[in-house]
């Protein structure tokens, strides 16, 4: 067997990589934190009406396009045009950058849980500097070390994801086999009782999410927590037996995925009462994911007739592993993003929109541009690291205009979607959609939820909090970033016709 066959990925690597890219177990707790078993219905919405039929149409795409290394913009570009494609792909890119020094920031709470049992980050006072200046010098360190492992090439972030992938299927074996067992030993009651039938699975126990707005808008939160399957795009060329592989790969990720979610926030009421727990101050979507896996452990341990003492030590020990858990998830999905949008945006687009060093592969990776690119979200860390209060808030602004911009290109892939199955030139290996009829039909449900979630998602901060700064820079994320792709784009075609 040859080096670059070893290298490839296998069907189990790829679905690790596609779970740890996309399955976030902290949805869960936040879910049930927000909304009760009223959760469920959205996330089946979500699952049934824009997961299931876009992942489907990923799977397509890639059989189709598994020579082509630029991923989404290939796909776009050879389905409706180079220009659709590139405004698509470079909004999708942008939202990765600010993902980037987002996660680069926060990974050192799951993992401080993981060594002390709690968040000790706002602890960091060292030689003066603040807690955020200190958490901004251990992201840029962060960047730097999964920079320097992922130029190494695909062999050494397949190990990272597989470690990641695998801590996360183990946090929901504890959740789902924890919740079971605790279930069967208190004789089927729920610490959430099921008493109105269908009314607990539509009306949620938060008084916050109790209105029709609030309510509608939760389909917005169901849909971030399915995205980033396209993010796997880009490996199909790497990918063994890709026609095959790749579309079974997305299929069965998709289908575990979506019963994974309902299943978990289901059995988190065997154990978490809502008002009991979660309705104390102090309870937020920041720690909920830790509180529901504590308590977890402390109801497990009382069932199982640990004196009080003895369930509260399992209990915290319960915490660090979902602190070691969600660290490795998060480590996984970071070596999957770091590379993956930029590898796509790099090969896939034309060269000459970039410097030419950028297209420049060593390890099969673009290293320069990857080196750039850590140098770009290194200045972004320490602008809101060491830029006080000022800085902090504007980077808070800057996610808000990040979360719609990262679902737009969903609606870009979605609806160039009938275009590629109305080509006839495009051999199709592998095929869901058997009509074009089927097709579009998919492709409007798929783009029309994603626009009825995002602008909910847009108008919900302004109708229902009053607060229009935050419905504009919504809006104005996407449109800011759908701006520099066409300048850019511009400026690429100027050059062409001198």
């Amino acid at each position: 067997m040859s080096t670059d066959s070893k290298k490839q990925l296998t069907l189990f690597s790829l679905v690790l990589m596609i779970f740890t890219s996309v399955y976030g177990f902290a949805n869960m707790p936040r879910a049930f934190f927000l909304m009760g078993y009223a959760a469920i219905p959205w996330y089946l919405i979500g699952a049934l009406f824009f997961f299931l039929p876009y992942a489907f149409m990923m799977a397509e795409y890639g059989a189709a396009y598994k020579q082509e290394k630029g991923g989404i913009y290939s796909w776009m570009e050879r389905s409706v045009g180079p220009k659709y494609a590139f405004i698509g792909t470079f909004m999708w890119y942008a939202s990765y950058l600010v993902w980037q020094v987002n996660v680069s920031s926060t990974i050192w709470v799951p993992l401080s849980n993981a060594i002390f049992g709690a968040d000790l980050t706002h602890n960091l006072t060292y030689f003066g500097l603040k807690p955020t200046m200190w958490l901004g010098i251990l992201a840029v360190l962060w960047i730097i070390l999964v920079t320097f492992i992922s130029t190494q090439g695909l062999d050494k972030i397949k190990q990272v994801t597989s470690v990641g992938g695998l801590a996360v299927m183990l946090l929901n074996v504890v959740l789902l086999l924890g919740g079971f067992i605790v279930l069967i030993l208190n004789g089927g009651q729920f610490a959430q009782p099921i008493l109105n039938g269908l009314h607990d699975f539509a009306v949620s126990p938060n008084p916050a999410y109790q209105s029709g707005l609030s309510t509608v808008s939760f389909l917005t939160y169901a849909i971030f927590a399915y995205g980033g399957i396209e993010a796997v795009g880009g490996l199909v060329d790497q990918t063994k037996n890709a026609e095959k592989t790749f579309p079974l790969g997305v299929t069965i990720s998709a289908i575990v995925i979506s019963i994974g979610y309902a299943l978990g926030i289901f059995m988190i009421g065997t154990f978490i009462n809502w008002q009991e727990i979660l309705s104390l101050p102090g309870v937020n979507t920041a720690n909920v994911t830790y509180i529901v896996m504590e308590n977890l452990g402390v109801v497990l341990a009382g069932s199982l007739g640990a004196n009080p003492q003895a369930a509260l030590t399992i209990g915290m020990w319960v915490a660090r592993l979902v602190g070691l858990s969600m660290f490795l998830a998060l480590t996984g999905a970071f070596f999957t993003l770091i590379y993956s949008p930029l590898k796509q945006l790099i090969e896939g687009t034309p060269k000459a929109l970039w410097p030419k060093k950028f297209s420049e592969l060593k390890n099969n990776m673009p290293v320069y541009a990857m080196y750039v690119q850590a140098v770009i979200v290194i200045i972004l860390i320490l602008i809101v690291a060491f830029g006080g209060d000022n800085a902090s808030a504007f980077f808070n602004k800057l996610v808000i205009m990040t979360n719609v911009a990262m679902t737009i290109p969903y609606m870009f892939l979605s609806a160039a979607f009938p275009f590629f199955k109305k080509k006839d030139s495009i051999q199709k290996p592998f095929e869901i959609y058997k009509s074009y009829t089927l097709a579009l039909i998919a492709s409007i449900i798929v783009t029309v939820v994603i626009g009825f979630a995002n602008l909910f998602s847009i108008i919900e901060p302004g109708l229902a909090k009053g607060n229009w700064l935050d419905t504009l820079l919504s809006g104005g994320g996407p449109l800011l970033f759908a701006l520099i792709a066409f300048l850019l784009y511009k400026n690429y075609e100027s050059k062409q016709t001198k």
